[in-house]
């Protein structure tokens, strides 16, 4: 896995989230759309509200803000977009 790519892992507690274009929906939805950070866990495949907490403040801004299909094609150009996106939300969600 390239180093770039490696920027795009949100550490969280255990786990790791890749933040792919499923996961910058979610993020979307919860900076848009009245969300607890239960559910934020809940949708991201976190344990806790704590664990929630954590990514929301990790995160960069400049990658929550910007639009999906943008993350999208920037993710390919990179060539992370393979490494990372699949059918599950385990691997969406890059947790180990």
């Amino acid at each position: 896995m390239s180093e770039k790519c490696r920027e795009y892992i949100i550490p969280v507690g255990e786990k790791q989230v890749f933040i792919t274009p499923q996961v910058l929906e979610v993020i979307h939805e919860y900076l848009h759309r009245p969300m607890g950070l239960e559910e934020l866990a809940r949708k991201l495949g976190l344990e806790s509200w704590e664990e929630a907490y954590e990514f929301i403040k990790r995160i960069p801004a400049w990658i929550m803000w910007m639009p999906i299909n943008m993350w999208r094609m920037r993710l390919e150009r990179e060539g992370c977009l393979e490494l990372f996106e699949g059918g599950s939300g385990e691997e969406a969600s890059g947790s180990s």
